[in-house]
């Protein structure tokens, strides 16, 4: 029979509904300003931390709404007003000292019982939700410069593997390889030498009074090629390091040739952001010097050339020599683990590129030595200086572990000596986010507050507010009853919609209020083609069930053919587009699929609810039934008249 739906269907219906409305609920509840505390190093906040930040807030008159330890040992101090968690971060800064990260955040007010089966808000972009803006300069010159001189070790390297005699190697202020030679038979020889095994470079022989020289350049191509290679590196650095640390939602994009942009949504201490890009440690993996005593270095005697005097994690001093045999910037993997033979946590490395050979071979020529690892910070620090927050980076270098090498080492290994499985997780974690290919500077540094995000979260709820009613109010104005049950269906494609967004955890941004916005019209496109559809029907003289059926039937062709092109197109924009077009894309992309099902298939169940199964003799869609059939039978009337005459 037309116009009917199994019971199951409408089961479905009502159940995917409300699982929508659970969905969606959590962006009602906005957000709590609050302070997150967290310990450094080793230092974990705990009842103590609790009950400090308890008595620094009460002495100081400061409310707060609640005060707990999250997980992973997080401690989160809600307020009700931005002004009050502004004065407690500087008491609760000043009370715990060094050893706790104090930052500004945006906690989400959704009730617990929502948090617990996933239901949470959607992530604000930074337009919406304020946070911070950097815009940095990437070094690459300075870079390309490190680049040659590695280049230059490894050519000086090769050429005495080759038997090829040189007496300098050293790069001229400009730039270029200057490699010289006693003998024009070894320039010769070089220049044949290197013209075939490095192509990036352009080489030429010069003689110089009694010397002669092979100079040697990178190409243009060969520059420009490494200089976005460093751009490039960069920006997947930046993203891994943001990702890795927890900020949702970075953008990292590339503006011009050697600039990046850093937008980091939610994040309202700048401070505390340089951190997160800048903190990432690496290693340095180097040689132990024994021939002197690192006691002795200690108390004063003089450190040995080619050798440098570090600190190890129990505070023992360990000298080790100036060469680096692997680099950070060679690892590609990086997990925390426990030792099955002693237990203590370690963290497995894996390497790869040009320097795995050179590890593997110095690691087999010293077996029986050790081998000091070195982990490399670079530390933030801040100070109050006539009233102003001042900032400074250090670099920090400490030996966590100096082993002894009992074999030649692989692209495989274990690092151990560290403390605890705490400081093996998050050294692994900061491994895996790699190292800077080239130094990074702050050109601009700004702070969208949340009061303009406020601002423009109220203007896009207005948008959609206004949009929203005089789409309601248009409907129920030309279709009646059956513009009545289109903005019902419009009211659930708007949840389902939100539901859909807050589960895949997408951003909203200005750009994608305007794209809820058109989904909404878009949405109320279809029902307009089956409604006219009906009408058409029913102005045909075909009974009201069989219109309803059909307008239905024979409008979906064309709804899909609409909204097919449209997504094609929306799919587009989010492939191709970045920022604020993606944005727009993601919301587009998501409405039209979710307008497919509530504006064809939930008004058809509630049409199908009020109409299907009995007769009907009326429709309220916005045509009189009985004008109409009067019209047909006066032209009845008069078609018969006609034919008599």
């Amino acid at each position: 029979m037309q116009n009917k739906y199994p019971l199951w269907k409408y089961l479905v219906l009502v159940v995917l509904v409300v699982f929508c409305f659970i969905y969606a609920i959590p962006n009602l509840y906005g957000d709590d300003p609050a302070v997150q505390i967290s310990g450094l190093g080793t230092t974990e906040a705990n009842q103590d931390t609790v009950n400090t930040v308890k008595t620094v807030l009460n002495k100081a008159s400061l409310s707060y709404k609640s005060l707990q330890v999250e997980q992973n040992n997080l401690l989160l101090v809600r307020f009700a007003d931005p002004a009050v968690q502004l004065q407690a971060q500087e008491y609760i800064k000043a009370a715990l000292g060094d050893d706790y990260t104090v930052a500004l955040n945006l906690a989400p007010a959704t009730p617990r019982w929502l948090q617990a089966i996933g239901a949470n808000p959607m992530k604000l972009g930074l337009d919406l939700r304020g946070g911070v803006h950097f815009l940095l300069y990437i070094d690459a010159n300075a870079a390309i410069k490190k680049r040659i001189q590695d280049d230059l070790k490894e050519i000086g390297r090769n050429l005495r593997d080759a038997k090829i005699r040189y007496s300098q190697l050293r790069v001229d202020p400009n730039g270029n390889v200057d490699i010289a030679f006693r003998s024009q038979d070894a320039m010769e020889a070089a220049y044949s030498f290197l013209t075939g095994h490095y192509n990036e470079f352009s080489f030429e022989e010069k003689k110089d009074n009694d010397q002669y020289h092979v100079i040697g350049n990178l190409s243009p191509a060969a520059l420009t090629t490494e200089r976005q290679a460093i751009v490039d590196q960069a920006i997947l650095v930046l993203r891994n390091r943001i990702n890795e640390l927890g900020v949702s939602e970075p953008s990292v994009q590339q503006q011009g040739q050697d600039r990046v942009a850093v937008d980091l949504p939610g994040i309202q201490d700048a401070t505390q952001a340089k951190q997160i890009i800048g903190g990432t440690s690496t290693l340095e993996f180097h040689l132990v010097d024994n021939t002197q005593d690192p006691q002795a270095i200690a108390a004063g005697a003089s450190v040995p050339a080619g050798s440098a005097l570090y600190t190890m994690s129990t505070g023992q001093p360990i000298l080790l020599y100036d060469n680096i045999v692997l680099k950070g910037s060679s690892i590609t993997s990086a997990t925390s683990s426990f030792s099955q033979e002693t237990g203590e946590p370690v963290v497995n490395i894996r390497i790869s590129g040009s320097g795995v050979s050179y590890f593997t071979r110095i690691t087999a020529e010293n077996v029986g030595n050790r081998m000091g690892i070195v982990l490399v910070e670079m530390k933030t620090d801040s100070r109050l200086v006539n009233g102003e927050v001042k900032s400074s980076s250090r670099r920090i270098e400490r030996v966590i572990s100096a082993p002894r090498i009992d074999a030649a080492l692989s692209n495989a290994f274990q690092i151990s000596g560290l403390q605890d499985a705490r400081e093996a997780r998050d050294l692994a974690l900061q491994l895996r986010a790699g190292a800077l290919p080239a130094a990074v500077s702050y050109l601009e540094e700004s702070t969208v507050g949340p009061t303009l995000g406020k601002v423009n979260i109220q203007k896009g709820i207005h948008s959609v507010e206004i949009g929203f009613a005089l789409i309601v109010i248009f409907m129920l104005f030309y279709y009646h009853v059956f513009g009545l049950i289109a903005d019902i269906a419009l009211f659930l494609n708007l949840v389902v919609l939100l539901a859909v967004l807050s589960l895949l955890g997408a951003v909203l941004t200005l750009p994608g209020i305007a794209g809820i916005l058109l989904t909404i019209g878009m949405a109320v496109d279809a029902n307009v083609l089956i409604f006219e559809r009906i009408r058409e029907e029913l102005r045909n003289g075909v009974s009201i069930q069989a219109s309803i059926y059909a307008g239905y039937e024979k409008a979906f062709s064309t709804i899909v053919d609409a909204n097919v092109t449209t997504l094609i197109a929306a799919v587009t924009l989010f492939s191709l587009g970045s920022g604020a077009v993606k944005g727009f894309a993601i919301t587009l992309t998501i409405g039209i699929l979710t307008s497919m099902i509530t504006a064809v298939t939930v008004t058809r169940a509630i049409v199908n609810l009020l109409y299907g199964r009995r007769e009907l003799k009326t429709l309220s869609i916005g045509i009189n039934l009985a004008k109409l059939a009067t019209r047909r039978s006066r032209a009845a009337e008069q078609s018969t008249e006609l034919g008599r005459q």
